[in-house]
Formats: C-alpha cells, structure tokens, sequence
C-alpha cells in the first residue's frame, strides 16, 4: 500500500553533518527521514525556497527535456530500504503509455518538486524503517522539536 508524504523540509543530522530529507504523512503524522547528498540537498532546497538561476541546474534541464518531449511525471515511490540505502521510481506518461524509471529518492523527490507530481512511499517501509507514528516516536519527537522555518533552511 502507498502512503502520499509531503516533503516537511531538509534538516541536518547532528552527529554526521550529512542532510536529511524529511517526508511527513500529515493525516497520520508518520516520517521518513532520508539522508541525502549535498548536491541533492541543495537542488531540493532551491525548488523549494523558489530560487531561480540563469542557467539550468541539472534536474531543471531534465524537467526541460521531458516537457519538450511531452513525457509528464505523474508520480514518484520511494519502494524500498536494503543495506540502509532506499530505493525509489519515478512513474511517467509519454504519448506511448507508461513509464517506470528507477532513481534514487532525492533525485525522484527533486523532479516531482518541480513537475508537482505527488510523492508516495510504500508503506511497509515506514515500518521496516521504524519511523513510523508509534514505531518512530522519538525520530518524530526529534523531526517536532523543529519550527516549520527551520526546515528548508538549508545553506544554499
């Protein structure tokens, strides 16, 4: 089964300096939080504090590509965690039907940010993963600490 998540913002985690990625059910207030790269971190954080640049940063020119070539992203799934790394699709239409794209998830949620296609996570990893509502309390009591404005805060 899939659950529709919102990104709730990008974070850092404070024992590893590394970005985290927090996707956030708010019908039933389960997260997931993915650690991401920098150069991820910083594409996310751009499309979602609307900074615009002169050029075409990389998933700005593949948004261009498949709008010139009429394939529209319809949705993307973050479909499973092994070894610590998850694992996500990115689902497109194009005028000869359906398309399925492995990706990793920040590149997925990257693209779905700027197309505004929603973004899905299977739910069997919020539990595999333990951030789910009971499973993740403290994750979720740790993600709560945080005001709205600290999210997306993200050094560009």
């Amino acid at each position: 089964m899939l659950t529709e998540m919102k990104v709730q913002g990008i974070t850092i985690d404070p024992l590893t300096n590394e970005p985290i990625l927090v996707l956030r059910d708010a019908s039933t207030d389960n997260i997931l939080p993915v650690w991401i790269g920098v150069l991820e971190a910083r594409a996310i954080a751009a499309e979602m504090e609307k900074i615009r640049f002169s050029r075409p940063m990389t998933h700005d020119l593949i948004i261009n590509i498949l709008k010139d070539v009429r394939v529209k992203v319809e949705k993307i799934e973050v479909t499973d965690l092994r070894d610590s790394v998850y694992y996500a699709c990115i689902h497109m239409g194009t005028d000869e039907g359906h398309v399925v794209v492995d990706s990793r998830p920040s590149d997925a949620i990257a693209l779905a940010l700027r197309m505004s296609a929603p973004i899905y996570v299977e739910s069997k990893l919020l539990r595999k993963a333990g951030h789910d509502a009971e499973g993740g309390k403290e994750y979720l009591d740790a993600f709560e600490r945080h005001t709205p404005s600290e999210y997306g805060k993200y050094k560009m």
